[in-house]
């Protein structure tokens, strides 16, 4: 699986999002922007290179990669529920598909508060819930279930999206901005298909039999030849004030 491919998938889907909230954020006026969770830098990378950034990611090998995609940030590995920053060293903190991962996603924004400065900004780009994911043809709705089951068996809240606002809120961070992030491509390109598809058998891998997923596949691949084919999981964003 080719996770900088998938995180650059992910990063296309919130790229509007982002240039609005990052604008509205005053990220021109920023002088210590931390991405928390940062991967293999799809995001760090589309900064310009005069910004002062800063990544953590918990995996050595997804920051290898950063160190390459995005080679004016700086980097630290460490884990989200005990940032190795200062108190009030930011003025942005931010964080994308990355909560519903934590082990205790509360305690991941007190931190993410706790380093940022007085009204400073804290954002969570992208939240899915996928116990509301709708899949059609009707005949699809098992991989669905199938996912959220994989995703809570990895560790995962799937659920964590529908949260997130309440998160925030137990949090003390004040919302200034919340909804969900608007898709209209209902058929994806072919590549972002596939993609897609490599990600599900990922996940699904060892807890599903492998003929069934296939099956599943199949019938997706049909229903897209014929137009049919739809996909919605809704996706939060929250963004908030110290």
């Amino acid at each position: 699986m080719d996770w900088h491919r998938r995180y650059l998938q992910q990063a296309q889907w919130t790229h509007d999002l982002r240039a609005y909230v990052f604008k509205k954020a005053g990220l021109d006026h920023a002088s210590h922007v931390l991405e928390v969770g940062c991967g293999t830098g799809a995001i760090l990378s589309e900064f310009p290179i005069q910004f002062p950034l800063y990544g953590l990611d918990i995996d050595f090998a997804a920051l290898t990669q950063c160190r390459v995609h995005a080679p004016a940030a700086s980097l630290a590995q460490g884990d989200a529920l005990k940032l190795p920053y200062a108190n009030q060293t930011f003025e942005i903190v931010y964080c994308h598909y990355f909560l519903l991962w934590v082990p205790d996603p509360l305690e991941a924004l007190l931190e993410m508060k706790r380093v940022a400065k007085s009204a400073a900004q804290v954002i969570a780009f992208a939240e899915p819930d996928y116990t509301a994911r709708l899949d059609e043809p009707p005949d699809l709705a098992p991989l669905g279930k199938w996912q959220t089951e994989s995703l809570r068996r990895q560790g995962a809240d799937p659920g964590l999206g529908a949260r997130l606002v309440d998160l925030f809120f137990r949090a003390g961070i004040q919302i200034r901005e919340t909804g969900t992030i608007q898709n209209t491509n209902d058929e994806p390109p072919q590549e972002e298909w596939e993609t897609e598809w490599a990600v599900i058998e990922s996940d699904l891998a060892g807890f599903f039999p492998q003929e069934e997923i296939q099956k599943m596949k199949k019938l997706e691949e049909q229903a897209r030849a014929h137009g049919q084919q739809r996909l919605y999981i809704p996706t939060y964003f929250a963004w908030g004030q110290v």
